[in-house]
């Protein structure tokens, strides 16, 4: 497993003290990031071969939000590329090895010219040394939008803050959309997420909320009613109140 130290920063912490589900999120993203970019096969690699990987979906677990200023360990391992489909966990630890939080992604690696998927390379494989998947209960990559009433919130246009290297939204700007609408108190055990569309600036989302118990699904739409992506979340039974 790659891994990397850190310390949880003020600007990574909610109003608790703890770190942030967005915080962690970036912390999992850049690891991913780190180690591709180490093994030379990061933005520079995948521009070259006009390519980029496009994340498929999310579902990230938490046992415990750290603290301000805790030391951490955070972890990736690659376990499996098929064809252009690619599978990735994530782990986040204290420096005396309590699971704080652990992650799994689906990846689609994109030709960015034909705007199709493309096989994976073989040198990239062997490049990342395929590991054993964690143990955690995988959730299905798809996520059920709910038939019932939904809440339907402001539009919010695509800007260029919400883009990344690709000139898409990046898939952590949509968890902090759909994150503006829990209710306060909403202390979030597990987050999934699925992409189906790539937003671009200048588009408008339009998100639709449901919310049943102790899960609350947000749809971010497109004007034509489909979805850009889909978030659900799940809440710590403490936080119940907080509805």
């Amino acid at each position: 497993m790659y891994t990397f130290s850190s310390r949880i920063r003020y600007s990574e912490v909610d109003s608790e003290g703890n770190l942030s589900l967005e915080s962690l999120l970036d912390y999992f993203q850049d690891c991913s990031t780190f180690q591709s970019e180490d093994l030379g096969i990061g933005t520079g690699y995948l521009k070259e071969k006009k390519m980029a990987w496009v994340l498929s979906a999310w579902q990230i677990v938490v046992e415990r939000y750290p603290k301000l200023c805790e030391k951490v360990s955070v972890g990736t391992i690659p376990y499996g590329i098929k064809n252009f489909i690619g599978y990735r966990n994530f782990l986040m630890e204290t420096e005396a090895g309590e699971r704080l939080a652990y992650a799994n992604t689906i990846w689609t690696l994109m030709d960015m010219e034909k705007r199709k998927p493309v096989k994976a390379p073989k040198e990239m494989a062997d490049a990342y040394g395929l590991g054993e998947r964690l143990d955690m209960d995988y959730e299905p990559r798809k996520i059920a939008v709910p038939k019932g009433e939904s809440v339907v919130r402001e539009t919010v246009e695509i800007k260029r803050h919400h883009l990344d290297t690709n000139h898409h939204v990046n898939n952590g700007q949509y968890v902090r959309i759909a994150m503006s609408y829990l209710p306060e108190g909403y202390s979030i055990r597990q987050m999934r997420a699925e992409y189906r569309k790539q937003a671009v600036l200048g588009d408008k989302i339009y998100p639709f909320i449901y919310a049943e118990d102790m899960v609350t699904v947000v749809s971010l739409n497109n004007g034509e009613g489909e979805a850009y992506c889909v978030t659900e979340f799940k809440q710590n039974q403490e936080s119940r109140g907080g509805n």
